[in-house]
């Protein structure tokens, strides 16, 4: 009589090899590396000069309050909404995620990989404009670290759940990049990424200060300069959090 083998589920060194993989997909994709790291910091140098000498509420300078928010925003928006579907969209294209529903390793796995991925990616983007803000231009930490960090890891949960809508309506790597790229540039026009709200009509402007590019925005914004920050802000990346988890549960698909 043969024995019966129990399949054993796959443990935290599993999911540790798993991240490993993920890290070394995202550095083979130059331009995934590259854009989410670079393009806002080029934003950040080319109005970091005038910006860091006016002075705006609570020692804070435009630099701090605007240019920062707006510079970190761009980089979790880009790897959320853009970077990441396509990741999963090439994954269930080729069948993996299918492959790994008969496994043990469940698919979620590699989504929970490529989270992390792309948490740390963000990180590092963070990280880079800080250090260049802070030795090339004299930026001010913000007012309320702890307050400033909370937005931060909202603003992750609310741009990767709008990522994951993407990558559940996307059916090919192509159409989540086409896709994901709509959607930034939308949400980011709408959330002053080209100007500031003021410029925008009010409606429009009302409009983004709700979507989580604006929300996003504005509440680093008032962390930064120690103000309390908008329950319009909050309510709105939190709408974007469970809209996202809601929308991309029912219409995500495996294969």
């Amino acid at each position: 009589m043969t024995p019966l083998v129990q399949a054993r589920r796959p443990g935290p060194r599993s999911l540790v090899t798993l991240i490993r993989c993920e890290a070394k997909m995202v550095v083979r994709d130059t331009a995934g590396l590259v854009v989410p790291l670079c393009l806002p910091l080029l934003i950040m140098l080319t109005s970091a000069s005038g910006a860091s000498r006016t002075v705006v509420a609570n020692g804070r300078t435009a630099l701090d309050l605007y240019v920062l928010p707006l510079v970190f925003t761009m980089v979790v928006a880009i790897i959320g909404i853009i970077n990441m579907p396509s990741f999963l969209a090439y994954y269930r294209r080729s069948g993996i995620l299918r492959r790994l529903g008969v496994t043990p390793a469940a698919p979620a796995m590699v989504l929970a990989a490529q989270a992390v991925v792309s948490v740390l990616q963000a990180l590092v983007g963070i990280a880079v404009a800080l250090v260049v803000a802070f030795l090339a231009f004299g930026a001010n930490p913000p007012a309320d670290l702890g307050r400033a960090v909370a937005v931060v890891a909202l603003t992750m949960t609310a741009m990767y759940s709008a990522g994951m809508i993407v990558a559940a309506v996307a059916p090919t790597p192509n159409s989540a990049v086409a896709i994901g790229l709509v959607a930034f540039f939308v949400l980011g026009a709408l959330g002053g990424m080209f100007g500031g709200r003021d410029s925008l009509p009010e409606p429009l402007a009302e409009v983004g200060g709700w979507l989580p590019f604006g929300a996003a925005v504005e509440a680093l914004s008032s962390a930064w300069a120690g103000i309390a920050v908008s329950t319009a802000n909050l309510v709105g990346l939190g709408a974007t959090v469970v809209g996202g988890a809601v929308v991309a549960g029912v219409l995500f698909r495996w294969e």
